[in-house]
């Protein structure tokens, strides 16, 4: 039950610096994302140098499909959970039927991470809380992809609209790690897209930290902020306040 910290939220920011930032801050692992495989062997490095894992790691879909390519960069990051991040806006289903028939498509995707070893998952924005016959989005890909775990995101179910304290409870044996961010109140933080710290935003970590920690799988727990202006600032207050919720 270490803190981990996804490298996304630093984008912006020079990346050696970041690395030497999370691993001062206590930091035990980050999770990679899309751009930083150009050069996986410079990537391998520089995590080993600043003593730091890769254990999950976003890869997008169209990299998952390219399984030889995927499973290599897997091996040589030390990667456990990989995970499919996200779709593109002209991937998304726009019917119940589309997003099984997605499922099954993740299912055998990740058929050959989970045959090598590899725990495969599916990382949820809001648009998976979108109802299709009266059903989320979300529920009707797991159904159809009994394999695929999820990594969940949290903020986004709440900006989805969905209450997160009873979907967690009750896909918890799918939830093999956690994005911890927050939400800004309204009408606050626009600079940073309405996204706030861990602990300074709306989201009620006090009260769903049991849920998470007790009725799911998740060993990973791992800080993130779309769009942070000040990286240092939210590196360390969202460490803090993760410690202080009990990890």
């Amino acid at each position: 039950m270490d803190i981990g910290f996804q490298l996304y939220s630093a984008r912006n920011f020079p990346f050696a610096e970041v690395l030497k930032t999370v691993k001062d801050l206590g930091y035990a692992h980050v999770e990679g994302y899309g751009s930083l495989y150009t050069d996986p062997a410079a990537l391998k490095a520089q995590l080993d140098a600043h003593g730091l894992a890769m254990p999950t790691a976003h890869i997008g879909l169209d990299d998952l499909e390219d399984t030889d390519k995927t499973l290599k960069l897997a091996e040589l990051l030390g990667i456990k959970v990989v995970v499919c991040p996200w779709l593109a806006p002209d991937q998304r289903p726009t019917s119940a039927d589309g997003w099984r028939s997605f499922g099954e498509k993740l299912q055998k995707i990740g058929k050959p991470f989970q045959d090598a070893g590899f725990t495969f998952g599916y990382h949820n924005h809001d648009f998976e809380f979108a109802t299709y016959d009266g059903r989320y989005a979300m529920d009707l890909l797991l159904e159809a992809a009994p394999a695929v775990n999820v990594e969940a995101d949290i903020a986004w179910i709440v900006r989805g609209k969905a209450d997160p304290a009873a979907w967690l409870a009750e896909n918890g044996e799918r939830i093999v790690a956690v994005h911890v961010k927050d939400i800004a109140p309204a009408g606050e933080n626009l600079n940073e897209d309405g996204w706030a710290d861990v602990g300074q935003g709306i989201v009620g970590w006090p009260a769903l930290w049991p849920i998470v920690t007790e009725q799911t799988r998740a060993r990973y727990f791992i800080a993130e902020h779309d769009n942070p202006s000040d990286i240092n600032r939210f590196a360390s207050r969202s460490f803090a306040a993760i410690k202080a919720l009990g990890v």
